[in-house]
């Protein structure tokens, strides 16, 4: 098979099509683990600063104090709230990315298939033209022996 048909260069443009959709996928997936970690780390935080207020409750807290921890609280809850919408985003990103990345991988596929096929039915053709030279060389070979034969007698 030539490599500059149209059919291999359609395969060609394809695996890379693929290939860049793969990386695509690989990033998308990077990012989403990225989200996931930030929005753990940010409810350790929470759980870790609302303990310390819980202790600072225990041994007394003025209000003031009482009031900042509440305040901080507030704004790790809203971090918490944006970085959960920020993992649902990506989430989806990665879902779009992984739709593309399949679509390119069957296109691949469907290609594949394709040039397997006119490999098979090239074959085919040189298989039957090799047994019909073979096919001709026998009956050749064996006219030649009756004309021979025919000769002597």
């Amino acid at each position: 098979m030539s490599a500059s048909t149209p059919l291999d260069l359609l395969i060609e443009q394809s695996r890379k099509a693929r290939d860049q959709a793969g990386r695509s996928l690989a990033d998308e997936r990077r990012g989403e683990a990225r989200a996931a970690a930030q929005l753990d780390t940010l409810h350790q935080y929470r759980g870790e600063y609302c303990r310390r207020l819980q202790d600072a409750m225990n041994n007394g807290i003025d209000a003031a104090s009482l009031a900042n921890y509440q305040g901080f609280i507030r704004s790790l809850d809203d971090a918490i709230e944006r970085a959960r919408a920020g993992l649902a985003d990506q989430g989806a990103r990665v879902s779009a990315s992984q739709h593309h990345w399949q679509q390119q991988q069957h296109r691949l596929s469907s290609y594949d298939t394709l040039a397997t096929r006119r490999s098979q039915q090239q074959r085919q053709v040189q298989e039957r033209q090799e047994q019909r030279h073979n096919d001709e060389q026998t009956n050749n070979t064996l006219a030649r022996q009756r004309l021979e034969k025919h000769r002597w007698e």
